[in-house]
């Protein structure tokens, strides 16, 4: 009887010992196909940093030198009829209320013989998705410039239904055909407006200390850029639109509020036109790591921050500068990364597979503008203003003004200090999606942008 029983108990423990070891080599094999470790290989020796170092030298640039400048702008309302999901923080499902409509902005510029634009919405990001959607639908409608750029307010506010995948149908709002056909049709009205109201205008450039009222997030007193950065266009009669950029992120809102709202962009907007401007677009600038300091998170109180902002615009300008050489040249610089690198603790990753599942295309780039002697450089990293000092200067020193925006119908997460990369950051664990030294990277990329475009 013992026999027996020891015998049952062996094979019990025997087959036990076996379920165990299967599922001990299910996770383990699920764990090698889902995980990987973090690539610290100095990314200097990568060939992909080589490849974009040469693409860079030999880009070629294209544009021409007029005889005047032309500029025309306008607007169309993207409200969509029925709510939508909110994008920004965490998810919070469909807007309640319509705080202020949406908008899609857009301005042109040209010399007679090159035409420039950008277009901007009010939403957290343009994702390449509807960048491809806008480009498609504006090419169809025969308007095409030879130079499209994307920019967004970085709303935290704003609509969803443009990010197509998994992870944009379980945080972003999904992907509504409808929403995207709404932003083609209005951005195909607004840059058609901009294009019949082309009239010939005076460029400036105008710098403004505004350190007041925004800050670095990641460390206390740490380094941030403080300026707002216009291009202004006057017409001969005394019409005036601007694009303009900041670094404070637009998260002055509350993450509980449930209206739709450009957040202090909008108001900034808005103040800025009720004053000296017809039209004002503003483009989210080094916002990687930067926080607006707001007296609060109410609608009122986001008006007042963008009442101070818009007082020190009005009184605080530093520098001021006219552009009277009509000549536009611009060029795309195509980036190559690394693997992806979503991480899900200090040294460990999900695949690139998944990450490519989860997110889809990303369309790395930098659109290169020159537009007399201002530089402007849009983005498709949220790069840190923490670099911008350093190539304020450098332009300064190769006779050029800068000015760098973000959002540009491509998407690759945060750009900061690679010595923040081990640091328990949202924006440099979640958000940094291509690994280290992309910091490094790009500020090289765009120091030498800056020195090309001499």
């Amino acid at each position: 009887m013992q026999k027996d029983s020891r015998s049952f108990l062996s094979k019990t423990l025997k087959k036990a010992l076996q379920i165990t070891l299967g599922a001990f080599l299910i996770f383990l094999l699920i764990g090698l196909a889902l995980f990987t470790t973090v690539d610290r290989s100095p990314i200097e020796s990568q060939d992909f940093y080589r490849e974009t170092f040469e693409r860079l030298e030999n880009t070629p640039w294209q544009g021409s030198e007029g005889d005047f400048w032309l500029a025309g702008w306008g607007k169309a309302n993207v409200t969509p009829e029925n709510p939508v999901d909110l994008v920004g923080y965490a998810p919070r499902g469909p807007y309640e209320f319509v705080q202020d409509s949406s908008f899609v902005k857009a301005i042109t510029l040209s010399n007679g013989k090159t035409r420039i634009a950008w277009l901007n919405f009010e939403l957290l990001i343009v994702h390449p998705a509807l960048a491809k959607a806008v480009e498609k639908g504006i090419n169809e409608a025969g308007i095409t410039p030879d130079q499209l750029i994307f920019t967004a307010t970085h709303t935290h506010s704003g609509m969803g239904g443009y990010m197509p995948g998994p992870l944009g149908e379980m945080a972003f709002g999904g992907y509504d055909q409808q929403v995207v056909d709404l932003l083609v049709e209005k951005s195909i009205t607004a840059l058609q407006a901009s294009i019949t109201s082309l009239d010939t205008v005076s460029l400036s450039y105008r710098k403004i200390d505004a350190g007041k009222y925004v800050a670095n997030r990641f460390i206390k007193d740490g380094p941030f850029d403080p300026f707002v950065r216009q291009l202004i266009f006057t017409k001969k009669d005394g019409k005036k639109a601007t694009i303009f950029t900041y670094s404070a992120h637009a998260t002055c809102l509350s993450s509980k509020f449930m209206g739709l709202s450009g957040d202090y962009p909008k108001f900034l907007n808005q103040a800025m036109e009720e004053r000296e401007y017809e039209f004002a677009l503003f483009a989210a600038g080094t916002v990687g790591s930067h926080r607006p300091i707001a007296p609060g998170n109410t609608p009122d109180n986001v008006k007042q921050y963008a009442a101070s902002l818009d007082s020190a615009i009005w009184l605080r300008m530093t520098q001021f500068s006219t552009l009277k050489n009509p000549r536009i040249t611009h060029s795309r610089l195509e980036l190559s990364l690394r693997a992806p690198h979503l991480r899900i603790s200090d040294n460990l990753r999900i695949r690139p597979w998944l990450f490519n599942y989860l997110l889809g295309e990303t369309n790395p780039h930098l659109d290169i503008t020159k537009i007399g002697n201002l530089l402007l450089i849009s983005s498709s990293g949220e790069l840190s203003g923490v670099f911008y000092e350093k190539w304020d200067k450098l332009a300064k020193e190769n006779n050029l003004q800068l000015i760098i925006t973000t959002f540009n119908g491509g998407y690759i997460g945060y750009i900061t200090p690679d010595e923040l990369y081990d640091e328990r950051f949202h924006e440099v664990r979640e958000m940094n999606w291509y690994g280290p030294g992309n910091g490094n990277y790009f500020d090289k990329l765009i120091r030498r942008s800056i020195e090309m475009a001499n």
